[in-house]
């Protein structure tokens, strides 16, 4: 059985973003039942929305920014859920090799590659979106005004 742990932020968002993090393993990882993630909502400095860190195989730390509209903050959790999928397949690692290379899906990517242009973040980009809509429809949210872009 997955383990998930909400600290931080309201608990609304506690309870949507507990409901978003169910509905990316459902989505993304069906079969995987020993997944500990742990998600802080918290406010984060820089640019970042969020983050994801592999902390062992199965377990994770996830960091949003819980300042962000409600729209925008699930959008992130989806991404960093989409991480959490390409560490937990294996898809990816988060070391370089040789400090030159990034591994993905077997193929080498250049530690210099432009954040735009890799494809684990051109994977979780492209995915956000769609998870939040689909996570919104099934649970009732499609029609409320912070859903809407």
């Amino acid at each position: 059985m997955n383990n998930i742990e909400i600290t931080g932020g309201t608990l609304s968002q506690q309870e949507k973003v507990q409901s978003m993090v169910k509905y990316c393993i459902k989505k993304l990882m069906p079969r995987m039942q020993t997944l500990n993630i742990e998600v802080k909502l918290t406010k984060l400095k820089g640019d970042a929305d969020g983050y994801c860190l592999r902390v062992t195989p199965r377990e994770f730390e996830v960091e949003i920014n819980h300042t962000q509209g409600l729209r925008r903050m699930l959008e992130t959790v989806a991404h960093e859920m989409v991480h959490v999928k390409q560490y937990a397949r294996n898809e990816t690692n988060d070391w370089a090799i040789n400090e030159k290379y990034y591994k993905w899906k077997g193929s080498l990517v250049p530690e210099s590659t432009d954040y735009w242009d890799l494809p684990w973040e051109i994977e979780a980009n492209g995915m956000e979106v769609g998870l939040f809509v689909r996570w919104a429809q099934d649970n009732g949210y499609a029609n409320k005004a912070w859903t809407q872009i």
